[in-house]
């Protein structure tokens, strides 16, 4: 009864300090304002230690602090392979790696605060330890598995959109292009993870790093076999002076076979896939329906 009336008092007091503070952010905001116009333009000595934003001050340690916790629990983890994973789901731009460690554990202590506190309703002590080692895995894992479905949905986005790229290259080369400007007309006229994944080569490349090495590292952040046969063929037609329209025919070509093959393994794949919730769900149901008035007929009977 005390820690419920406890828990009680926490989210009261949470709710009244969100509220106020809601309430107060227009009063802040012009204060702020007011404060930056007076200061615009004055020269700022370096800040001390007590005069840094609250997030260098407290959320930066605190978030190195825990992405240490989390490679101490997992010693497989490594710091390049999560920027692999983040780079392969399309975050690697927005979220850094160690950010990524830090939620990994944040969720896990949040999760098992939560345990304790289901736990704790069961009024046993072996609920509590259930409930808290259940959450806390669930929390630290579930990250994991958010990324790696991303992943994969943008490896098959990938796999889809590449044929159609590759034609419009190959229109834009033979037209008399460079295979940067074929890019540049690729990243205008098509949008989703393709297209940005080729941007980002197409920015490497005009800052002035080497055309093999910019596409060696596309085929790293995406890890698809379709894209890394691409970069393997313009790599090699670079060094031995092929035609890049005849090479990226070809491609294209190779690549919607892929994809129709692909299709074709999955719509193979689904009467398999629907024969298990057909036999839990759907049987079940007919049977009850088909066989119910007999059974009642023969309880009659008997």
């Amino acid at each position: 009864m005390l820690f419920v009336i406890f828990v009680g008092l926490v989210c009261l007091a949470a709710s009244a300090y969100f509220v106020g503070d809601a309430v107060t952010m227009p009063a802040r905001e012009r204060r702020t304002s007011v404060r930056r116009a007076a200061q615009y333009g004055a020269f700022k000595s370096a800040l001390g230690q007590a005069q840094r934003p609250f997030r260098e001050r407290v959320l930066s340690p605190l978030g190195e602090r825990l992405a240490k916790w989390t490679l101490k629990l997992h010693p497989k983890t490594t710091i390049e392979g999560v920027s692999t994973r983040l780079l392969a789901a399309g975050l690697g731009r927005s979220i850094s790696p160690t950010a990524f460690l830090a939620f990994k554990s944040g969720l896990a202590i949040a999760g098992l605060f939560l345990g304790i506190l289901f736990g704790g309703a069961a009024a046993s002590a072996g609920g509590v330890l259930f409930c808290s080692v259940a959450f806390a895995g669930i929390g630290f894992i579930a990250p994991d598995f958010v990324v790696s479905a991303k992943a994969r949905s943008r490896k098959d986005s990938i796999r889809a959109e590449l044929p159609d790229a590759l034609d419009l290259m190959a229109v834009s080369v033979e037209a008399g292009m460079g295979f940067d400007g074929a890019i540049s007309k690729l990243t205008e006229h098509m949008d989703g993870p393709l297209a940005d994944e080729f941007a980002l080569t197409l920015s490497e490349i005009r800052i002035g790093e080497a055309r093999p090495d910019a596409l060696k590292k596309l085929a790293a952040r995406t890890d698809t076999p379709e894209l890394n046969s691409f970069v393997r063929s313009i790599i090699q037609a670079d060094q031995l002076g092929i035609s890049l329209g005849r090479i990226l025919r070809v491609q294209a070509t190779d690549s919607r076979l892929k994809r129709q093959a692909a299709a074709e393994e999955k719509a193979m794949k689904a009467p398999i896939k629907m024969l298990f919730p057909t036999v839990l769900f759907i049987f079940p149901a007919m049977f009850l329906v088909i066989l119910g008035p007999a059974f009642l007929n023969l309880s009659k009977i008997f």
